[in-house]
């Protein structure tokens, strides 16, 4: 195999923006293990007085990512997330006005393998979401699983993520005059399998958690599917039935979260490594579905709405797809 070197003189931006993805993709990968690590550390080599404290304050902020979290406008100003933004680019595209006095969800798709359209997007002060949709704040909802993790969740929670367990997502959404916005990768961990380039395919028929919480808080629904998601990184073949699929579901169903065998480019060469590939994403958010209010829904409300919602989906994709490289034959496949 022939290996493409990077050249020589790369503009300074783009050094800068291959670091700052850089880093991105080594904080899920390694900070949460180093962060634990930190704190053993500290227990072992006995520095009370830095792990008592701390781990006292963390027993009664245990239940803070449930609670609306802890952003910072300084972390999420970082001009690292700039040049984060700027690797790819990632743009959101907005297709419809949303009125500030409403909750919304927003159901993110796809999941990819690292969500870098949702990160980017809804984490950062990089994006033009303020200026797109005035007077509302978006909230990423994620696994609890980060915000158990000694110190790294401190660090996660100061973009803006908050978990994605029901409390969390009903105390975002119980906002009163509305402004708020749960946003939910609706596919969660089992769809980052399937995360190939050129694959259009969602894990959602059996996803109504959302349907649900929609009806009983009165909050619009609203598709959002972004473009180039699943271009970013290369998976080794995991076909339904193989044996590498079969190990990583069951390791999904122990652990919570999945495993891809994902790789792109690297730093210095293109041809392997951990780094995604500079793919534009285009993440357009599509037309609100009213929602009324019902603090008890049936399973044939649940269903309907949740039919309208792949409804929905299936439109904001068809109506958009050619305007990204997308074939006219391609169409979304919903699991």
């Amino acid at each position: 195999m022939k290996v493409e070197f990077a050249p020589l003189n790369i503009p300074l931006a783009r050094r800068l923006q291959t670091a700052a993805v850089l880093q991105w993709v080594l904080s899920f990968l390694l900070l949460a293990q180093v962060c634990l690590g930190v704190i053993v550390f500290l227990i072992i080599y006995n520095y009370w007085f830095l792990y008592i404290p701390y781990l006292t304050w963390l027993y009664f902020d245990w239940q803070t990512p449930e609670q609306g979290g802890r952003r910072s406008d300084w972390v999420r100003s970082w001009t690292i997330w700039r040049y984060f933004k700027d690797y790819f680019p990632i743009h959101l595209i907005k297709t419809w006005d949303l009125n500030p006095s409403h909750n919304y969800i927003f159901g993110f798709h796809p999941h990819g393998v690292l969500v870098a359209g949702a990160f980017g997007n809804f984490c950062t002060n990089y994006s033009n979401f303020k200026e797109l949709f005035p007077g509302l704040t978006a909230y990423l909802h994620v696994l609890p699983f980060w915000f158990r993790c000694p110190l790294f969740r401190e660090y996660l929670m100061s973009s803006g993520p908050v978990s994605v367990s029901r409390r969390s997502v009903s105390h975002v959404l119980s906002k009163e005059g509305g402004g708020n916005i749960s946003v939910i990768v609706l596919g969660g961990a089992e769809e980052s399998l399937d995360a190939h380039p050129g694959k259009f395919t969602l894990f959602i028929r059996q996803r109504k958690g959302f349907v649900k919480m929609a009806l009983t808080h009165g909050a619009y629904l609203v598709p959002v599917f972004s473009f180039g998601e699943n271009e970013l990184f290369k998976q080794v073949s995991n076909p339904e039935g193989s044996w590498l699929r079969a190990v990583q579901e069951r390791l999904q169903k122990i652990m919570g979260f999945a495993l891809p065998l994902f790789h792109a480019r690297g730093i210095f060469q293109y041809n392997f490594g951990l780094m995604p590939y500079r793919k534009p994403i285009h993440t357009v958010v599509g037309r609100p579905i009213p929602v009324r209010q019902t603090l008890h829904p049936t399973p044939e409300q649940i269903e309907e709405l949740h039919q309208t919602y792949m409804d929905e989906l299936r439109k904001l994709f068809e109506e958009h797809k050619g305007k990204y490289g997308i074939p006219e034959n391609e169409t979304l496949i919903f699991r």
